[in-house]
């Protein structure tokens, strides 16, 4: 387990989300976190930016570190040396990130493994994710049927095996096969290989949906129901997921149920 001590520096830093819709989703608790840090670091849509500023006047923009030629990976280290900097300061830092800190937001992860390997003490508290928005607003349970949870990239490029009796997830859908971490523009040559690799499992005439969970109070969250052959041609945002559906029933292990059913009697 993580260690979460202090060898007595002064800083220190905690990671906070603030789940899909902000002042809905966040809690009392991580509230207090932004009110009392000395200065506060946020990756957040404009609207929670503009709220953040009413809780601490020290709040900085994370994302003026993305640049559309820049690849994402530098982004991310310059994000994590600004968490840090203030914290060697000895300064108490709050970094609010949309969602939960801790999913898809490797720089959180970093800071924070920094952090504790300098001696400083760090934590992460969660919030709602877009995966808990996605069972609440499809009515899908995954302890129903189960689910795998892939990034696109990551499922197209490594030799993962789909079991189509289960729920499958594909994050960040809009950034498939983007291996250079450049720009934010759809590819529809890799979204051609994503269904291509996906239809070792699925027919082409699938059936999946298109989500976005709804990031202001105002919003309807986006389950768009497309053939898996028509992803290509979609329009994608960067926060879309794939969701495709069991498209057959998990087949029944005989020799363990014969086994579970001699050990009852």
């Amino acid at each position: 387990m993580p260690e979460n001590r202090s060898d007595g520096r002064a800083g220190s830093l905690v990671i906070v989300g603030c789940g899909i819709q902000a002042t809905r989703h966040t809690s009392q608790r991580t509230v207090s976190e932004i009110r009392r840090a000395d200065t506060v670091f946020a990756l957040v849509d404009p609207f929670t930016l503009d709220w953040l500023t009413g809780l601490n006047r020290e709040v900085h923009n994370l994302c003026e570190h993305y640049e559309e030629d820049r690849d994402r990976r530098e982004s991310y280290r310059l994000m994590e040396q600004a968490l840090l900097g203030p914290v060697r300061e000895g300064k108490r830092v709050c970094g609010v990130f949309y969602g939960h800190p801790g999913v898809f937001a490797r720089v959180s992860h970093a800071a924070i493994a920094a952090a504790r390997a300098e001696g400083y003490q760090a934590r992460m508290d969660a919030g709602v994710s877009a995966e808990a928005c996605l069972y609440a607003d499809l009515g899908l349970d995954p302890g129903d049927r189960g689910v795998l949870s892939l990034e696109a990239t990551r499922f197209l490029i490594h030799e993962y095996q789909i079991d189509p009796a289960c729920l499958l997830l594909l994050w960040q859908v809009f950034h498939t096969g983007n291996l250079e971490c450049k720009g934010f523009r759809p590819r529809p040559g890799q979204l051609e290989l994503l269904v291509e690799k996906l239809c070792r499992w699925y027919r082409p005439e699938a059936r999946a949906i298109l989500y976005e969970a709804a990031v202001l109070p105002i919003q309807e969250f986006r389950a768009e129901a497309i053939r898996l052959k028509e992803l290509p041609g979609a329009e994608l945002a960067e926060h879309t997921t794939l969701v495709i559906p069991p498209t057959v029933e998990a087949r029944a292990d005989e020799y363990v149920l014969d086994a579970l059913g001699r050990a009852s009697r």
